[in-house]
């Protein structure tokens, strides 16, 4: 079978974890019969330094034509004077926006052989965790109206941003994470702020309605502000969290800091049709850009999600979840990831390794 993928490196370690992750790719196609073409184009600050804006027709086109989307990172200091409309993460709003990407899927899962690296405490862990964190994509405040005015009691300008949900938006959320709890563990866990913004009301209401169509998963609401707190007082009580862009944005990232590091986890944008952009979560890394340290195996898993959500291929899928475990079982580690006295490998070695487990 063939399958086209555009490709996004985009900047900082963009380009050196997303090509071990195509050969990852490659090293799946050679085993199981499958060919993935790629086409390369520039988003994000590389894409500024080139065109002068961060995302261009040519890419958005490209991206829609493809199969599906590989992306490795974008935007750093370099750019961080240039005006906001043109800023390197317009490109990711954009793309997410021109693909109708409206599902954010994030995996948070603590490995064992990476207890040690973990921040919370062993008897808190106890046999680990298994979160998925279903976030909305295309509303909330990030796409909301953005403004500045005048105070009207004299405290000088001030700045505005609207969030808003619509009952469309939650509902079809709402669905996907019902949908992934009925194969999982069969609970949702929808995080909001209900007791303050009608924006939250407005989610709850919806998917305590969404929820009567899904009889056999338990829903459970929670405020954010706790859910963030109960993600490090006991993330084992958790399996879907579904949740709206902006909360998600940080719950996200804080389940991910719990698993040990975040240059281990993946994501996966959805939209209707289940074409999706796949990215590591971490951001570009300028400091370490270059250096050949980047540890590649979120965009590995990336690619993982690709095979399982977008190309409906769940056995090339775990050959690649099942040789990353080896890889760490078998005590290789990356630097964000190492323990005192552990032997450090690079962004090729561990690719290397990884493909040598498939």
């Amino acid at each position: 079978m063939k399958y086209n993928i555009a490709v996004v490196k985009g900047d900082g370690v963009g380009p050196e974890i997303v090509s071990e992750a195509m050969l990852v790719l490659d090293k799946i196609g050679e085993k199981f019969g499958h060919e993935f073409c790629y086409q390369e184009v520039l988003a994000g600050g590389c894409s500024i330094d080139a065109n002068g804006v961060p995302l261009t027709q040519e890419t958005i086109d490209t991206c829609k034509a493809a199969d599906s989307v590989l992306l490795g990172a974008v935007g750093g200091p370099k750019w961080d004077n240039v005006p906001s409309e043109k800023r390197p993460e317009k490109a990711l709003l954009g793309l997410r926006s021109a693909l109708g990407l409206f599902a954010n899927i994030r995996p948070a899962t603590m490995y064992k052989a990476l207890a040690a690296a973990c921040p919370i405490k062993p008897e808190i862990i106890g046999d680990g965790f298994d979160i998925v964190v279903c976030r909305e994509l295309t509303g909330d405040v990030y796409f909301g109206k953005h403004f500045r005015k005048e105070s009207d009691c004299g405290w000088g300008e001030m700045g505005c941003d609207e969030m808003n949900y619509s009952v469309y938006e939650v509902e079809r959320i709402a669905r996907r994470a019902f949908e992934m709890a009925r194969v999982r563990s069969k609970k949702v866990t929808s995080v909001d702020k209900a007791n303050v913004l009608e924006t939250s009301r407005v989610w709850r209401e919806t998917v305590a309605r969404v929820a009567k169509e899904y009889p056999d998963v338990e829903l459970s609401n929670m405020y954010v502000d706790n859910a963030a707190m109960q993600l490090v007082h006991n993330p084992g009580q958790f399996d879907v969290i579904l949740t709206g862009n902006l909360f998600g944005d940080i719950l996200s990232d804080e389940a991910s800091m719990i698993t040990g590091s975040i240059g281990m986890l993946p994501s996966a944008s959805l939209n209707e049709s289940g074409r999706g952009m796949y990215e590591p979560i971490h951001g570009s890394a300028p400091d370490i850009a270059g250096k050949g340290i980047a540890n590649p195996i979120a965009t590995i898993l990336s690619c993982a999600m690709m095979l399982r959500y977008s190309f409906g291929l769940p056995a090339e899928a775990g050959a690649i979840e099942a040789a990353v475990e080896k890889a760490l079982n078998d005590g290789h580690r990356t630097g964000d990831i190492a323990a005192k006295g552990d032997k450090v490998i690079g962004t090729r070695e561990m690719g290397e390794i990884i493909r040598a487990n498939i």
